[in-house]
């Protein structure tokens, strides 16, 4: 079977949960420039919050309200998504919610909130996306999974749990839907410096334990990580699914 041709950036639309800051808003701001359309569903549904957006870069960017724990405002936002030319075409599950505290602990409602966010909205968010991807001949799904899925973090059981359940999800999905020309990757970040943990990142204390333990010796930016992302839309690799690609700097397999 021959590939597919690479798709040009401008046709379709890519829609990207919890678009507002952080990895979310670096994300779709580099897909933009890369001139993809990219719709970015936030609770407020304001678009991206965080730093100037270009001006040029305006019309490729779509904001939608979208509370990604509502299925049937997920339903809603990924319909408007893929309204206009080109259909979806991708969809980014970035929108994640971390929890800490001793696990014996633990409570039971807290547990539930972060799996219904990390698990139950990603997998909602790709099944209502799964009829517009299939209507157009194939895409490109994204989940934004963390390299403690195979690591034990203290005081983190909720949230490594999550992400687990996400590369599974992925593996899943990936097999299940390839025939259908719907490629689901996971990309697991590292510790990536974002305005929402910046200051704890950069305590003395937390640098002299956390950096010693990253073989390149910092922590990650935003930008690299939608880098990463956006070569994946741009290069169309259609015989790479269902992995996960850690970006640790390689931390998760140091020793």
């Amino acid at each position: 079977m021959t590939p597919p041709e690479r798709e040009p950036p401008g046709t379709g639309c890519i829609a990207i949960t919890g678009a507002s800051r952080g990895i979310g808003a670096a994300v779709a701001l580099e897909l933009a420039q890369r001139g993809f359309s990219v719709a970015c569903l936030t609770r407020a549904g304001q678009g991206i919050e965080e730093g100037d957006v270009p001006p040029e870069l305006t019309p490729r960017l779509r904001a939608i309200r979208c509370d990604v724990t509502d299925e049937a405002a997920l339903k809603q936002a990924l319909a408007e998504a893929a309204q206009g030319s080109g259909g979806l075409r991708g969809l980014i599950n970035n929108a994640g919610f971390h929890s800490h505290g001793a696990s014996a602990e633990l409570p039971t409602a807290e547990l539930r909130r972060v799996l219904e966010t990390n698990v139950t909205a990603l997998f909602v968010a790709c099944r209502e996306a799964y009829p517009h991807l299939k209507a157009r001949g194939g895409g490109l799904i994204v989940n934004m999974g963390s390299f403690f899925d195979h690591l034990g973090i203290t005081r983190n059981l909720a949230y490594t749990a999550s992400k687990a359940a996400v590369a599974g999800i992925t593996r899943c999905l990936a097999v299940e839907w390839a025939a259908e020309g719907i490629r689901v990757l996971n990309v697991a970040p590292g510790y990536i410096e974002t305005n929402l943990n910046r200051d704890f990142l950069r305590r003395p204390s937390v640098q002299d334990y956390l950096l010693p333990r990253i073989p390149v010796g910092r922590t990650g930016t935003p930008e690299e990580v939608a880098r990463l992302i956006a070569v994946l839309y741009a290069e169309d690799l259609t015989f790479l699914t269902g992995e996960t690609i850690y970006i640790d700097g390689a931390q998760g397999i140091a020793h």
